[in-house]
């Protein structure tokens, strides 16, 4: 019983002794990761900029949109005016 304790024991310190070298490990972070980290923070940087700016360029464009098909509404109500006007005068 004794021994098994021991061998238990040394099978936890061996356990230990490996997870502790394992996080070490991975914990590190060298500087090419952080370069290339810092790179695609300003990747995302410029394309969330881009992207607002279309999205800018998108609210512009829908107001020229919206203008024009208004002119275009009252042009066809002109037109119609026009019209019964001239069948009024009998033309």
């Amino acid at each position: 019983m004794v021994r098994l304790k021991k061998v238990l024991n040394l099978s936890i310190a061996v356990l230990m002794v490996a997870g502790m070298i394992g996080f070490a490990g991975c914990s590190g972070v060298s500087e090419e990761q952080m370069a290339e980290l810092q790179a695609l923070r300003q990747e995302v940087s410029a394309l969330e900029s881009e992207t607002q700016d279309l999205k800018n360029e998108k609210s512009k464009l829908e107001r020229e949109i919206a203008e024009l098909n208004a002119k275009l509404d009252q042009c066809a109500k002109d037109k119609e005016q026009t019209k019964n006007n001239l069948e009024k005068m009998g033309m």
